[in-house]
Formats: C-alpha cells, structure tokens, sequence
C-alpha cells in the first residue's frame, strides 16, 4: 500500500504519523511543491503525481493561506480540483492543518483568517472521543475553516472547528505528527520563529512542552491513525 504525503513548504515532516502508517503496512512517498529555494516566492507551478495510484492521501501543513489564490494559485487551484476529484473516487484523504483546510474548501466549504492564532499544546472538545481525543494537541494556524455542507464536525475549541469527516475525508485544523524533531524543523525557519515569538510564545518553554508531550501524543497520534484506517478510510462514498 502507498501513502503520498503532499508536501507544501520544505520542513513538513510526519513524525508518529509516519510512523504509524508504516505500521500498517504502508510505503511512505513524499512530494515536495515548494522547494526551500522558493519559499518566499511559492507561486510555483508543478506536476502533481497521479493520485489515483495511491492508497491513501495526506495533505500536509504549510504557511501559507488555503484562500490566498494570488499568492499560490498556480499550484493551489490545481490541487483543490485533484483533491476533490480524489475524494470523488474515494480515496482515503487524512488532510492536516492546511491540509485540513484544503479539503474543506475543496468539498464546498471555506477558509478565511481567524480573529487570533491557535499555538502551542491545546486541549479540544470532541464529539466522538474514540476518533479524535481530547488531546492535548499541538495548534499552529492563524486561520479557519467553515466545514462543507454535509460534513459532520467531530472536534472543536472556542476559536475554531479541528476535525470533521466527509466519507472518506477526516480534516484536521491541530497537528498530530508533531514531536520534537519536527518543531525543531519547523523552528530552523526563521519566518517560523517570528511567527510563533509573534504570538508571546517562550520557545524554551515549547521546546520543554514538546518534550514532555512526546510519550503521550505519539500514542494519541497512533489511536488517531488507527481509528482513521478502520473508521474512516473505508466509509462508504460522499461525494460532491
């Protein structure tokens, strides 16, 4: 089996997630859209693989806005309509963070900046505790999504939807492949620094957080990958 990780930016890395579909049985296969070289220039355009010849789906984060067709639209358009076609044929979408906001948009929903960032370890409410815990969850997004018509929403805090499935779509707005080595990555971009030191965030103190987080959100992380496999990716079709 193979899973495609849809790569937006250079430092999307997929921690327990990774590795908690190779424990399933699945082959990991990256694919990058924009490089590091184009970082502060992302309106690249690229040739996506066929998505069809996968068995599983992840749209990963980025930083960039899921609504900003100006500044990426030469790649973000296209990957709206592969990823709803994809949907459409049934092929199993785990979409994180950005990646969850593509598929809201993608199925009919939308996606708009929110009135404050979400950063750092965060507890949720769930409506379905066996699919998506409590957590705590890492959070790093400035916006949000409006969930599609016909979606059922399973996961919430004050500021914003996290979860919500659509046959065999499950977005997530939190981000469960985070563990210490993928901070760090996401930490080595300076851009990232300032955007979370932005925020009134002490790094040190993350860093510590992160750590402690580690044992018990690669569990949460693998519950999550295994209810989404028996769950999820073999719910019967809804397309749009």
């Amino acid at each position: 089996m193979r899973a495609l990780f849809i790569e937006h930016d250079h430092i999307s890395l997929g921690g327990p997630i990774w590795r908690s579909l190779e424990k399933h049985g699945y082959e990991i296969e990256r694919f990058l859209i924009v490089p590091e070289a184009n970082y502060d220039s992302p309106n690249i355009t690229t040739t996506f693989p066929n998505f069809n010849e996968y068995d599983l789906l992840v749209p990963m984060g980025a930083p960039y806005g899921a609504y900003e067709d100006d500044r990426i639209g030469n790649w973000l358009l296209p990957e709206l309509a592969k990823l709803k076609q994809a949907h459409n044929d049934g092929i199993p979408i785990l979409g994180i963070c950005f990646g969850g906001q593509l598929m809201a948009r993608a199925l009919g929903g939308s996606v708009a900046k929110a009135p404050k960032a979400e950063v750092g370890w965060i507890e949720i409410e769930s409506n379905d505790k066996t699919l998506i815990s409590t957590g705590p969850w890492f959070a790093y997004h400035w916006d949000r999504w409006q969930s599609p018509k016909g979606a059922t929403e399973i996961a919430k805090t004050a500021l914003a939807v996290q979860a919500f499935v659509m046959g065999r779509t499950l977005a997530l707005q939190f981000h469960p492949e985070v563990d210490p080595q993928v901070l760090e990555a996401w930490l080595s971009c300076e851009s990232g620094c300032v955007e979370i030191t932005g925020e009134g965030v002490d790094l040190t103190q993350l860093r510590a957080q992160t750590l402690q987080q580690e044992a018990g959100s690669n569990l949460r992380a693998a519950e999550l990958i295994d209810a989404f496999l028996r769950r999820v990716a073999t719910a019967p079709l809804l397309q749009v």
